[in-house]
């Protein structure tokens, strides 16, 4: 192997996307072809979802047909879309048949109306039906999480013979840790390990060695809670059931997997008014527009603090220092009350977080908030009287920074909840809300104070 050769794997190992990138733009196929044939279709994904448009267009052409479907399976809605709706439709149909029917039940939605049902057409009667009891089910539950590729087996029978019964599935379904334990009727009794399968005797039945008290979820409970089930039992697989117990899929930890980034995604994007899976590459007056929106928001909240300074012109225009020293309160406040709403954020998220404990968690960060509110107002009064040589300045400013850092903490646990209760996703627009308290809060305490003792 030459040294040229050398250089070139070692710089497509370490930046991938510039390797493709200016490969594209040469229009070497062969040496893009080359590198993404020994890659798994997530990370094709991930390549296509870090490409300008153009260029995601030449790198679509280049894939081979029997990855297409799969590959669109891990892309993000709106990048998914955005190639679905370049492909043409026999191409649309060929890359949905070689897919999951749980992956396809995912992108079903996003297809014209004429190409879904030339879909469902083209598929075998079996796909069919599993693909329409999938769409059956609303999306974030675990119906739609759930695979129907499940084995199972009955109390009335040996370790041999179930066994015997494997060795003819083979290969297993993917993470297969356990074997669902029904009835005649299909009603889930619980869960046999593999575990216990080849190392208890051969001749024990089934219902004895069995785990009765295995865990399982319903088929309309939130993947949320799904997730939150996986993470505290520490599960490789759930049976999935239906209002009467009967068995009907299970969900497997790869799924879960999903839904915990997919959350941490949509938290961080929501903290930015932006939503789950925006392409970082769209059209330029598409991204305005979205953002438009969220700006729009947060100008409604200014315009409310800058009302409440204007309520306060005559002390302003006759104490100027207290124009420099306005943000410092409703910084500090806004920063404490977001370290609050993001905790509480997540304790509602994992479930931690209910009727019984909220009193006691609300006096917890009010706790929280008047000792921090405390000890850096006596920071923030000393600056001031040093800076100003203004003692009553001082104590205006220290006692407006603990009642702001109060209000904060109550205000960070309370919004998440109610807005939860409202059925307002907490992450989008809590801190909008909480900015607005805070600023609020914060504008008033200080310039009200300021009027009743400077003025």
């Amino acid at each position: 192997m030459t040294p040229e050769t050398d250089n070139i794997e070692a710089e497509v190992e370490l930046i991938p996307i510039d390797y493709i990138i200016r490969q594209l733009k040469e229009g070497d196929d062969e040496a893009v072809s080359t590198h993404i044939e020994p890659l798994h279709a997530a990370e094709v994904a991930g390549l296509l979802e870090s490409l300008p448009p153009e260029l995601r267009r030449r790198l679509w052409e280049i894939l081979p047909q029997e990855i297409e479907g799969e590959t669109l399976t891990y892309l993000g809605d709106e990048v998914r879309s955005s190639i679905i709706g370049e492909m043409e439709h026999d191409e649309v149909v060929a890359a949905a048949e070689s897919m999951d029917v749980e992956d396809l039940a995912d992108v079903m939605e996003d297809l014209p109306e004429h190409i879904s049902e030339a879909v469902l057409e083209s598929l075998d009667d079996d796909r069919r039906q599993r693909l329409q009891a999938a769409l059956a089910f609303a999306e974030g539950t675990a119906g739609r999480l759930m695979s129907a590729d499940v084995i199972s087996v009955r109390t009335d029978v040996t370790l041999a013979v179930v066994l015997r019964y494997l060795r003819r599935l083979k290969p297993l379904p993917p993470h297969t840790d356990a074997l669902m334990v029904t009835d005649d009727h299909g009603m889930y009794l619980g869960k046999l390990t593999l575990a216990e399968t080849v190392t208890e005797s051969p001749d024990a039945m089934v219902a004895d060695v069995m785990n009765v008290a295995a865990e399982y979820v319903h088929v309309n409970a939130s993947d949320r809670d799904v997730a939150v089930l996986f993470q505290k039992r520490d599960l490789v697989s759930v049976a999935v059931v239906d209002d009467n117990g009967r068995l009907l899929g299970r969900i497997t930890v790869d799924d879960v997997v999903d839904i915990i980034i997919a959350e941490a995604d949509k938290a961080l994007l929501a903290s930015g008014g932006l939503v789950e899976d925006e392409d970082l590459f769209a059209p330029v007056l598409y991204s305005a527009k979205r953002r438009a929106i969220w700006l729009g928001i947060n100008l409604v909240t200014v315009f409310i603090a800058v009302w409440v300074i204007g309520r306060f012109e005559e002390v302003l225009d006759k104490i100027v220092v207290l124009a420099i020293l306005m943000p410092v309160v409703s910084s500090m406040g806004g920063i404490a009350g977001s370290q609050t709403l993001t905790l509480t954020i997540r304790g509602l998220a994992l479930g931690q977080i209910g009727t019984a404990n909220l009193r006691w968690l609300g006096n917890k960060e009010l706790a929280v908030g008047l000792l921090n509110g405390f000890t850096w107002a006596l920071v923030v009064a000393v600056v001031t009287f040093v800076w100003f040589d203004e003692a009553t300045i001082a104590l205006v400013i220290a006692i407006a920074m603990v009642i702001n850092l109060a209000a904060a903490a109550i205000s960070g646990v309370l919004i998440p909840v109610i807005l939860s209760r409202m059925g307002i996703d907490p992450a989008l627009s809590g801190a909008v809300v909480l900015t607005t308290i805070t600023d609020v809060v914060g504008l008033l305490s200080f310039l009200g104070l300021a009027t009743l003792l400077l003025l």
